[in-house]
């Protein structure tokens, strides 16, 4: 690497090494390195460039072989040269060919200048392939410090990306935004981990440490499969499973008005400890959960009232798009769970571009091929109706007995149709009244809108169920009509 003292001041500071971090990401005696006696093709350099500070090569996580990449930072910064980006390409076109997922360290300031400054240098950059994704095989990436240029892109152009705190991921380093700017601006607020994490969307999930960011890797490629050809893993199903769908009906407060934590439910109804929230800061008013169902791998996107009443915003709908992306990419069939008032309306949601999110995501959907189920909980409402997986888009659907469906909320149907200084609070309760007939989940099951009308707890029973029906035989693999879609967040 860069050298004993660089390896000691890092360990001092309690970072780990690149090759500390590849020795904890894979299994005991896996490591197949490619390239070790890689350096610059820049002959100045040749003897300060050990790998060319790319650390690259083959192991295996719990068994199955992962190709990786392991920025070394001690080496000029794991600048990106010729023959170091050679290697990330060789290691990228492997994996797609192997049908392997690809693991990156992330942590670089960016290009080495010298090597692409002028034309020379900029005619060697290969722009056709080097960042195509048709999800062929899982990208997932971990920020472990600075990462500018391809550290950035390849986090970015990942299915799933964790970023350890204090770490920043950014187009361009605060020293460079000066020079080109004059503007001062604060590592933390250009591409920290609150940013990327509540703001951008582009972190699924936050790390307190090396050692933690590595976990979640390995957590986040257990739902996977190797590739898109494969249906993903199973696991086997913990021991109390369903126990707590019981108290489900006290978790769900009936009256519409009243919050609670949608989390709560999707951990009822799935196996004992297997979910895996993503993106829990960004777009809060939706939770995307990967976990299983009866040892099966499993994609809830479930409206949570806790936040914003559970109305869809902006955010809402980017990370809804991303999650439907990554399930059908990989063959992991999706459950929604819905409670939603509908999208949110206002100057701040048109301004943000709510009714092209809108579309993009009935696009989305419209493209999915994976098995979907759905099932009602509450109310749904609107547009966000059919989003959530209403009017036909899901192979099953249920409803709670409890359940009220229509274009809106009733209260909301009277204020348009009687305005308030036209009407006397009387006649508002009439017309309210009126507004709510023929919207229970008997009425929308008795015009087939559900398959079933079910009580709360028997949720998880018909998710089994369901899943047995839907997601075997010819379906445990989709068409991934998705998997070329442009990376959102």
């Amino acid at each position: 690497m860069g050298g004993a003292a660089k390896i000691a001041a890092r360990a001092e500071a309690g970072i780990f090494s690149a090759r500390q971090r590849v020795d904890r990401l894979l299994d005991p005696e896996s490591w197949e390195e490619v390239g070790l006696f890689a350096v610059s093709d820049n002959p100045a350099d040749r003897e300060r460039t050990p790998a060319d500070g790319k650390v690259t090569g083959f192991g295996r996580i719990d068994g199955r072989n992962v190709a990786v990449v392991a920025y070394d930072f001690t080496v000029k910064g794991s600048s990106s040269g010729t023959i170091g980006e050679r290697k990330v390409g060789y290691m990228k076109e492997k994996a797609r060919e192997n049908g392997t997922p690809i693991v990156f360290l992330c942590e670089s300031t960016g290009a080495r200048m010298p090597d692409v400054m002028g034309a020379q240098g900029m005619a060697t950059l290969d722009g056709r392939t080097r960042f195509l994704r048709r999800r062929e095989s899982p990208w997932v990436s971990a920020v472990l410090g600075s990462a500018f240029g391809s550290a950035a892109w390849h986090a970015a152009a990942s299915d799933f990306c964790v970023m350890r705190k204090a770490s920043v991921m950014a187009v361009s380093s605060p020293r460079l935004i000066r020079s080109a700017t004059g503007e001062q601006v604060d590592p933390e607020d250009v591409g920290g981990w609150r940013l990327h994490s509540e703001v951008t969307g582009l972190a699924d999930a936050v790390a307190e440490s090396d050692e933690h960011a590595i976990s979640m890797v390995q957590r986040f490629l257990g739902y996977l499969p190797s590739h898109q050809g494969q249906p993903p893993p199973t696991s086997p199903v913990p021991a109390g499973p369903g126990d707590a769908a019981e108290a489900l009906a006290g978790v769900v407060p009936n009256a519409r008005s009243r919050v609670y934590d949608v989390r709560k439910v999707i951990e009822a109804v799935v196996d004992r400890d297997s979910s895996l929230e993503l993106k829990p800061r960004f777009g809060r008013s939706l939770a995307t959960t990967l976990a299983r169902v009866g040892g099966r791998s499993v994609g809830v996107i479930a409206n949570n009232p806790f936040f914003k009443g559970g109305a869809l915003d902006a955010d809402a709908c980017d990370k809804a798009i991303d999650f439907l992306v990554l399930c059908d990419s990989f063959n992991i069939p999706l459950i929604s769970l819905v409670d939603q008032p509908g999208f949110l309306v206002g100057l701040e949601a048109e301004r943000r571009g709510i009714v092209g999110k809108v579309i993009n995501w009935m696009n989305a959907l419209s493209l999915v091929t994976v098995p979907r189920i759905m099932v009602v909980l509450r109310k749904s409402y609107g547009q966000a109706y059919i989003n959530m997986g209403g009017g036909g888009l899901s192979d099953a659907s249920a409803a709670w007995w409890s359940a009220d469906v229509s274009f809106m909320d009733p209260a909301a149907a009277a204020g348009v149709l009687q305005p308030a200084d036209a009407r006397g609070e009387s006649s508002s309760a009439l017309v309210a009244q009126e507004m709510t007939k023929e919207t229970s989940a008997y009425a929308l099951a008795g015009v087939f809108g559900v398959h079933s009308v079910i009580a709360p707890r028997d949720t998880r029973d018909y998710l089994l169920r369901a899943l047995e029906i839907h997601a075997d035989g010819s379906r445990t693999v989709g068409k991934h009509l998705l998997s070329s879609w442009p990376t959102s967040n």
